[in-house]
């Protein structure tokens, strides 16, 4: 692989109309695991100017059952979505927590689709779906991520803590970034151009005001790239467009699952091309992203490896695996099909059935709506949180590979 090169990555904020829409899907996801650990759910968020809009396809016990809502079911969701929406802070003419109109187009899961994921008999539980699915890691940055988007992320995160607390009074909720690296041997060594659109209070895009929103948006940069990185030949594009004070779904229509490069690795990894928000833990779009991360991440943690990529694959209804792929990009220490037989055979790994998998990370659980806003990967694990970013499995690696 080339070892110089610029590269870039975006990220977008917790209230990017896409982003609203992923998060109000997560909610969703969660409120129903609640309730019934082994729930089916499918659900797509639609968001614009003063409207929410569910569509998709469950099962959960004691919420929706035999073709019908248990009593009080369909305000809990609505109450999910507002305060959801609350949360992230829109309150503007355009989409306000309390006054958009919310329509409930959630229905049963297909039979078709239950009889092949539902286990039965001598059946193990089927995948949820068929697809291909990516893990990567590098040690670029302290979480084994991409330095490109791992910085593209921080820098709205705290942007979004700043407006949350009150310190920056300015800001609004929608938020885009852009960070462009140049890398020598392989290394970033200096940040070229950062862009950063924010949505912001009326008068902050002239004169002092927009001096202002300029001079915070460069502290911010500089408190979150490393001082090595930047310097005067730093070019920076902050909301080069002139005004930004129309955003989230009042200015531009949000969907769930469009955001997948943000969510995963800012384009430095292969994608297999499913979404993960709205989608409970037998999608194997979700399960099987999460436990490929999980593998990347300790096989470089272990010193087996710069960078890692794994894919797995699956057919709907069908439990194991039809491949396992593992690609450390000339940088592993031992062969990559060494490192496919090692994790084969570790026993507590199980055959990455989603089941295993499920089993394995923790994933039947009310766990999702934090992940639906700046990355699913490269965040701490806390608790039952981001359990595929734990490094439980190097000394398995390790005493594998010895």
């Amino acid at each position: 692989m080339r070892q110089s090169y610029l590269f870039t990555s975006e990220s977008v904020s917790e209230g990017h109309p896409d982003k609203v829409a992923d998060q109000i899907s997560d909610a969703i996801v969660d409120l129903f695991l609640s309730k019934d650990p082994e729930a089916r759910i499918a659900c797509e968020t639609l968001t614009t100017t003063q409207l929410v809009v569910l569509a998709g396809e469950i099962r959960c016990k004691g919420v929706y059952e035999n073709g019908a809502w248990a009593p009080g079911a369909q305000e809990e969701i609505e109450a999910t979505v507002r305060n959801t929406v609350k949360r992230i802070g829109y309150q503007q003419d355009g989409f306000h927590w309390q006054t958009f109109r919310f329509e409930n187009n959630l229905h049963g899961q297909s039979a078709h689709i239950a009889q092949g994921v539902d286990a039965s008999g001598n059946k193990d539980e089927g995948a949820g779906d068929q697809g291909i699915m990516f893990g990567f890691a590098c040690d670029e940055t302290p979480d084994l991520m991409p330095a490109t988007l791992y910085y593209s992320h921080r820098i709205l995160h705290r942007m979004a803590q700043d407006r949350h607390s009150g310190a920056a009074p300015f800001l609004e909720p929608d938020a885009k970034s852009q960070v462009t690296l140049r890398f020598e041997n392989g290394k970033p060594v200096a940040c070229t151009a950062i862009v950063v659109s924010t949505q912001h209070a009326k008068g902050y895009d002239k004169g002092d005001q927009e001096a202002e929103l300029h001079a915070y948006v460069k502290k911010v940069v500089a408190d979150v790239l490393p001082a090595e990185l930047l310097s005067d030949a730093t070019v920076y594009h902050i909301n080069p467009t002139g005004s930004f004070e129309i955003g989230g779904p009042d200015g531009d229509a949000g969907l769930t699952g469009r955001k997948i490069i943000v969510d995963t690795y800012g384009g430095a990894s292969p994608h297999g091309g499913g979404a993960f928000s709205g989608k409970d833990p037998t999608k194997v779009d979700r399960s099987a992203a999460y436990i490929t991360r999980y593998l990347a991440k300790n096989i470089v943690a272990a010193g087996l490896a710069k960078r890692c990529t794994i894919q797995l694959a699956y057919a709907i209804g069908v439990a194991k695996p039809l491949s396992l792929y593992v690609d450390t990009h000339g940088t592993g220490s031992v062969g990559d099909d060494k490192i496919e037989a090692a994790i084969a055979g570790i026993e507590k790994l199980g055959d990455l059935t989603p089941r295993g998998i499920r089993l394995h990370l923790g994933l039947n659980k009310p766990i999702y709506e934090r992940t639906a806003a700046y990355g699913h990967f490269g965040r701490d694990p806390d608790g039952d949180f981001f359990p595929w970013e734990k490094l439980d499995l190097v000394d398995d690696l390790k005493a594998a590979l010895a």
